[in-house]
């Protein structure tokens, strides 16, 4: 079988944006770390939103297949709950191809930033993380309109 990259040389460039979802379940007192800014490897939620914009702009280093497209804007929202964080990306671009998987992987990247600051804290006595859980990844809105210049 034969792998290539889709043609996209025939497409006109349009405005395009893709919104993306997910979660990380975390234990409360977590939660209550990463609000009372006590968190020993610093500001959690501003780490992540970094680490989200830079994996936006890098998607075609990780997915083998995708195109370098012009990001034009990438922007991060949390909403913190007592028992988990929801991780609210928006991408835009003015290309020939979509931003999903740029979403997807900047939401996916902020996700793990957070587990990987709060590890310390959601380990069990054996080191294990049973409650921790990264959920619910998906796209929630994606827009294609020629119209918008």
């Amino acid at each position: 079988m034969r792998i290539k990259m889709v043609d996209i040389s025939g497409k006109k460039p349009v405005y395009r944006e893709a919104q993306a979802y997910g979660k990380i379940l975390l234990k409360k007192d977590t939660i209550d770390k990463i609000r009372r800014g006590v968190v020993e490897k610093g500001d959690v939620l501003t780490t992540a939103q970094i680490a989200a914009i830079l994996a936006a702009k890098n998607v075609p280093n990780l997915i083998p297949l995708c195109h370098p497209i012009p990001i034009t804007s990438v922007e991060v929202k949390f909403k913190v709950n007592e028992k988990y964080i929801e991780v609210f990306t928006k991408v835009k671009t003015t290309s020939r191809t979509g931003v999903e998987m740029e979403a997807l992987v900047a939401t996916s990247i902020a996700l793990l930033t957070i587990w990987d600051m709060v590890k310390k804290y959601e380990k069990d006595e054996e080191g294990q993380y049973p409650y921790t859980k990264i959920e619910e990844i998906r796209i929630i809105k994606k827009v294609k309109d020629v119209n918008v210049k």
